[in-house]
């Protein structure tokens, strides 16, 4: 291998923090790069990036907007991988955010330097078709498919001749779920073993351009489900995913929510219905016992699918749901699920029994992965109702318009302890950075706290923007408070003089659904005179086809909830207006928020202070950030709550924010 040394013809002596910062010096390798600027913030985090990584310690870096993270930390990355032959992991929380390391910043970086290095998106296996099940899915689609599933596997099958990796994300039209289910890669069947020379098995493929490459991106749900439980972690002998591997997490002010979603217990009654239809579908006489002639199988499914739906209708019956849909559950017992557990244990016994009869090993592996499946779903059932976690909280989750769903969940409600164990052991090398950690004056310590990163250094690297050239902040002391009386009047008329102010090009960004969806009735006729577009986000087009249009319309004006107040990216003058509705505290009602506050609040603490009020600023900040994305980009940042001036702890949100001039109205 050439080392970047004697490819660039320097003869180095110093240290690998001292190479890296070499190359993002102002007459370093990169200053000959198209469109190159050098800035010390970005030569700073590299360094510290590359200390991190070679003395193999925990990292947890700030850099604020502008900065260039990306390039920050993979060239530091690319090079140690290549070098010691480790494997650099990067997560991330967004789609968006991936989609730009591996299709601009990556090749970038593989042009700049002067070495060879692979990359490869690694997504999870449900993603990808596999060959092998889709070849037996239409030997035998008389048997699992109705007439128009049938219809639809055919389409499969013609897209597979022409996809290029293979995944959902290739199809310009999703596959129906319970068709994709029949085809898709699925643990104990799709293996290297049974589907390594198929030619369509695109999971294997991009398991093997995984193990090969010196750099894996994912995100931060995928990289948690792959974690495993905490034993698993603590067994390994280095690293997360692979041996002796760093992991850098990109917009890391995420994993707190990202992993209770992960780490804990999740019972699904679609999910569980799905699974019983695989085997037997009672309505359309298909699936897997059918095509294997079992009758006697067939029969107990037929039993047992209105005993699932009867469990989860007493457990619905018992849940008075609030109107975000979820239940806290605070003692054991909330249903009778013995006639569901009973007859999950006979059909298991069925399933084994004709697994045990199986000559085709890949049917054998279908039958015992969903054995294993069902009884998973029975441990977890029966663990949900005794509640015997003391340290967890279980609450009960509705879904769904046409038809109503719920699932069973449970989570830690600390999770720092967790993340500790499982993320910053010994032999590891775990990097977390974002633009927004800390909550103003450079204290990470609340962050650090919330993950588990109590022992990890922590380095806060500031913008090189210039706010106070480049941002206004207005702030309205006339707005009335949320609960007032006249409330949503005033908030669209501040809207709409705002929006006017800089001729549309603005994000307006709510802590609530209804109250987005109100105010976009309500101005709907405001903008179309104005002859200008209103994209709303739930209105059926995806986010990123949103901004997309925002992007490509300058009359625009988008109205987003949770998913657009961070990582979403729109230089230039297509943004030229953050207006922020309402400091956004969370939802206190949330069985996890509320437990959490709970605990604070048990061991002589004091709620707000050390947790909503921190968790509202880290937010505000992340919207904030939306507005300035280039060292060219001007606009103005409107907050539409009063309470940032009439409350003392409004002083804390102004102090969280860049210095720029400020307007009172």
């Amino acid at each position: 291998m050439i080392s970047l040394n004697e490819e660039a013809g320097a003869a180095w002596t110093g240290t690998f923090r001292q190479e890296v910062e070499k190359i993002f010096s102002p007459d370093g390798l990169l200053a000959g790069a198209a469109n190159y600027e050098h800035r010390t913030e970005q030569q700073q985090m590299a360094g510290e990036v590359a200390a991190a990584i070679e003395n193999g310690g925990h990292l947890v870096i700030e850099a604020g907007t502008g900065v260039g993270k990306s390039l920050a930390y993979l060239i530091p990355a690319a090079l140690y991988a290549l070098r010691t032959k480790r494997k650099a992991v990067i997560s991330t929380h967004t789609i968006a955010l991936q989609e730009q390391l591996m299709y601009k910043d990556i090749p970038l970086v593989q042009k700049l330097l002067p070495v060879e290095f692979g990359a490869a998106l690694l997504k999870g296996r449900h993603n990808f078709l596999c060959g092998s099940r889709l070849e037996r899915a239409l030997s035998q689609s008389g048997d699992l498919f109705t007439s128009e599933q049938r219809m639809e596997l055919e389409r499969i099958r013609e897209w597979s001749l022409t996809t290029r990796d293979g995944s959902l994300s290739d199809f310009l039209e999703q596959p129906e779920p319970a068709v994709w289910e029949e085809v898709r890669s699925e643990d104990h069947v799709c293996t290297q073993k049974t589907c390594a020379k198929n030619p369509r098995c695109f999971y294997q493929a991009m398991r093997r351009r995984a193990l090969s490459a010196d750099i894996v991106v994912l995100n931060h749900a995928l990289l948690f489900t792959l974690l495993g439980g905490i034993d698993e972690q603590e067994g390994r002998e280095s690293g997360l995913l692979f041996p002796k591997d760093f992991v850098i997490f990109d917009e890391a002010h995420t994993i707190e929510d990202v992993a209770s979603r992960h780490i804990g217990m999740e019972i699904s009654q679609l999910g569980l219905r799905r699974g019983l239809q695989r085997l037997y579908n009672p309505r359309t006489k298909k699936g897997l016992f059918q095509a294997m002639k079992n009758g006697p199988a067939c029969s107990v499914i037929a039993e047992l699918m209105p005993r699932a739906d009867a469990f989860f209708d007493q457990v619905a019956d018992r849940c008075a749901f609030k109107r975000n849909r979820e239940f806290r559950v605070r003692e054991a017992g909330l249903a009778d699920a013995s006639d569901l557990t009973d007859g999950l244990v006979r059909l298991t016994e069925f399933i084994k029994i004709q697994a045990g009869r199986e000559e085709d090993e890949t049917r054998k592996s279908e039958l015992q992965d969903a054995a294993r499946r069902l009884g998973e779903a029975r441990f977890g059932i029966n663990d949900f109702l005794r509640i015997e976690q003391p340290d967890h909280v279980y609450w009960v989750e509705q879904y769904g318009r046409r038809e109503i769903f719920h699932t069973l969940r449970a989570a830690p409600v600390d999770l720092a302890a967790t993340l500790q164990r499982m993320l910053f052991r010994e032999n590891t090398c775990t990097i977390l950075t974002s633009a927004t950690l800390s909550l103003g004056g450079g204290n990470m310590n609340y962050f650090r706290n919330r993950v588990g990163a109590t022992e990890s250094r922590a380095v806060q690297i500031g913008s090189p923007f210039d706010y106070q050239k480049q941002m206004t902040l207005h702030l309205v002391k006339k707005m009335p408070e949320p609960r007032d009386p006249g409330y949503d009047a005033a908030l669209e008329k501040w809207i709409a003089h705002f929006a006017d102010q800089s001729k549309a090009r603005a994000f307006v960004l709510f802590t609530s659904y209804t109250t987005m969806r109100t105010a976009a009735q309500a101005m709907e006729s405001h903008f179309a005179d104005k002859g200008w577009q209103l994209l709303v986000q739930g209105n059926g087009m995806p986010a990123h086809r949103m901004v997309q249009e925002f992007r490509e319309n300058p009359h625009s004006v988008l109205f987003g909830v949770d998913s657009f107040w961070s990582g979403v990216d729109v230089p230039g003058e297509a943004l030229s207006n953050v207006i922020i509705t309402r400091l956004p505290f969370a939802t206190p009602g949330h069985p996890l928020t509320e437990a959490r506050l709970e605990a604070i609040e048990a061991e002589g603490g004091r709620a707000f202070e050390q947790y909503s009020l921190p968790e509202a600023i880290l937010k505000l900040r992340q919207g904030v950030g939306r507005l300035i994305r280039a060292k060219t980009d001007t606009g103005m940042i409107v907050i539409l709550d009063s309470r940032i001036l009439s409350k003392p702890y409004g002083r804390a949100f102004l102090r969280a924010l860049p210095e720029c001039p400020t307007t009172i109205h």
